[in-house]
């Protein structure tokens, strides 16, 4: 096509329904609402029915510097008001919550063709190496898990440590974790439902085997849960293969690397993984099946605003940030104009027995087999 010139347009979509989340109400939606917006698009956000001040702030905050109204409205409710906004003409729908709600969002939008992007929740392991920084990564892992709560979607929630570290690993990250102070270094959990879920986590675990280095099944206490280390978790306990979204930590030994990756990737989620390793970190983060990875440190990839964020398999999918993020909210268009006419016509009926000569020569003399 020599004769042609061809460009791919990108045009925004139109309006987009972003659906956010309680635990990081403002960055996690911003994630979807401001590319959305600098693509082109209008956006009507609808936040969590717990933190609809914070949905009405953003969109009051921006009406003060827009040249127009309804370019980010909120809409504000419980669960039905989300599902109106999918059953409604938006053109496309981010959503950020568990997978079980994103199902039940990609399934009312499917119903209209309305694309959608997922962003859902977690199991993120963390793999210690032979050669890690150990006391690092006992910092590290214990911030990621901890933080918040636990409550965030890309904190640590298991460990994998090779074997001929565990001793020291374990012994750092036990010494500074009987230092948190409950209320001071965290606070309470945000949502009483996710207190049984915790708890039930908890009672799993213990009920399979599971070896308590801090805190135990009485962790729980009211809003607030201490800090849980738990050693020798089984594979199959709700505690490794559920998201807790608590402060707890599950520590496992593995013989070496590839044992950890491989437990790392047996799990339903993908979203983040954290890899300690002085010299294998690249190595072992291109094996794991998730969409982010860090490597001797947690976290710093969702604030990297050039890179995108999310997940693979239970995690969700579709992207948010970096250029892939700003994509989400476009679609493309394929242009293509003649910029000269040649003498030979194809798509025509017109066309003579000289072209469809060419034509064949032409396609044999590319596609066809060599004798």
């Amino acid at each position: 096509m020599f004769n042609m010139k061809a460009e791919v347009q990108r045009s925004p979509l139109g309006v987009v329904g972003v659906i956010g989340p309680w635990n990081y109400p403002i960055f996690t939606p911003m994630g979807s609402i401001a590319y959305a917006l600098a693509a082109g698009n209008t956006v009507v956000f609808k936040p969590s029915e717990f933190t609809p001040g914070v949905g009405k702030w953003l969109a009051d905050s921006f009406a003060q510097i827009a040249p127009f109204e309804n370019i980010l409205s909120t809409v504000t409710g419980l669960p039905e008001t989300g599902k109106a906004l999918t059953q409604s003409k938006v053109n496309k729908i981010s959503f950020t919550g568990s997978t079980k709600t994103a199902k039940k969002v990609a399934e009312s939008c499917a119903q209209s063709m309305i694309p959608v992007v997922l962003e859902c929740g977690g199991k993120d392991p963390v793999i210690v190496a032979q050669d890690a920084d150990i006391k690092l990564a006992a910092e590290y892992a214990l911030w990621s898990a901890m933080a918040n709560a636990g409550q965030s979607c890309i904190g640590s929630e298991r460990v994998y440590v090779v074997e001929s570290v565990a001793d020291e690993f374990i012994e750092s990250i036990t010494k500074m974790a009987k230092k948190l102070e409950v209320g001071k270094d965290y606070g309470p959990a945000t949502m009483p439902s996710q207190l049984n879920v915790i708890q039930s986590h908890l009672d799993d675990a213990k009920q399979k085997g599971a070896k308590f280095l801090l805190g135990g099944t009485d962790s729980v206490k009211g809003a607030y849960v201490e800090p849980v280390i738990m050693l020798d978790v089984p594979e199959d306990s709700t505690a490794m293969t559920a998201e807790t979204f608590g402060p707890t930590l599950a520590i496992n030994r593995v013989v070496n690397t590839d044992e950890a990756i491989r437990l790392s990737n047996a799990s339903s989620y993908g979203l983040a993984a954290s890899v300690f390793s002085k010299h294998e970190g690249k190595r072992i983060a291109a094996k794991l099946k998730c969409g982010m990875v860090s490597i001797n440190s947690v976290f710093l990839f969702a604030a990297v605003a050039s890179v995108p964020f999310g997940g693979v398999k239970d995690s969700g999918y579709g992207r948010v940030h970096g250029a892939e993020g700003l994509l989400e909210y476009t679609y493309a268009r394929t242009v293509v104009k003649t910029r000269f006419r040649i003498p030979l016509n194809f798509t025509t009926f017109k066309r003579s027995r000289l072209s469809e000569k060419i034509l064949t020569t032409l396609i044999k003399r590319l596609h066809g087999r060599k004798k």
